[in-house]
């Protein structure tokens, strides 16, 4: 009798395919959750992005600008990146340019979470931006992504990007009070 039970049992298929789904739904939902969060992060490194590219474009269409102009500009960027905290968003512009020695000097900098750099200090850019006797503006932009499922994510990312545009109107743009 017990032979037979235990035939019967090993011959039976039914419930089959719910002992492999039992197996693989929780690989397939961490996958799922694993890429969602992924996605949320490449998402919020994308809009920070958006808002270095963006400073840096508003600022580049000026002939000139003050304090209140850059810091409008600077307000702009929490509009992009909703809907993701702006608590770590941190944002500089800088106008700076090249003497005939080839050093890059800051004319102006202003920043928003980020300190200002000094006018007259030497800047390192990439090569071939700017030639002697032009200037561009230099936006920056960091944010620290803090994941909501830590155990998919490291607890904090960091992101930075750096953006260079030329003046499009003037060959340099003065900011008053910067």
């Amino acid at each position: 009798m017990r032979r037979s039970l235990i035939r019967r049992l090993a011959s039976d298929e039914r419930g089959m395919s719910a002992v492999e789904f039992a197996l693989l739904a929780p690989i397939l939902i961490a996958f799922y959750l694993g890429m969602s969060e992924f996605c949320q992060g490449y998402m919020a490194q994308k809009r920070m992005g958006h808002v270095a590219s963006m400073v840096a474009d508003l600022v580049s269409q000026q002939q000139t600008v003050t304090k209140t102009d850059v810091d409008e500009i600077f307000s702009i960027g929490g509009l992009i990146m909703k809907p993701f905290t702006t608590a770590s968003l941190k944002q500089r512009v800088s106008s700076v340019s090249m003497d005939n020695k080839g050093v890059v000097t800051v004319n102006w900098s202003r920043g928003s979470g980020m300190t200002a750099l000094k006018p007259g200090d030497p800047v390192t850019i990439p090569a071939d931006v700017i030639t002697a006797g032009e200037s561009v503006i230099m936006s920056e932009a960091t944010y620290d992504y803090d994941s909501p499922a830590d155990y998919l994510m490291p607890k904090v990312t960091h992101f930075s990007h750096r953006y260079f545009l030329r003046p499009r109107t003037v060959t340099q743009i003065p900011c008053t009070n910067c």
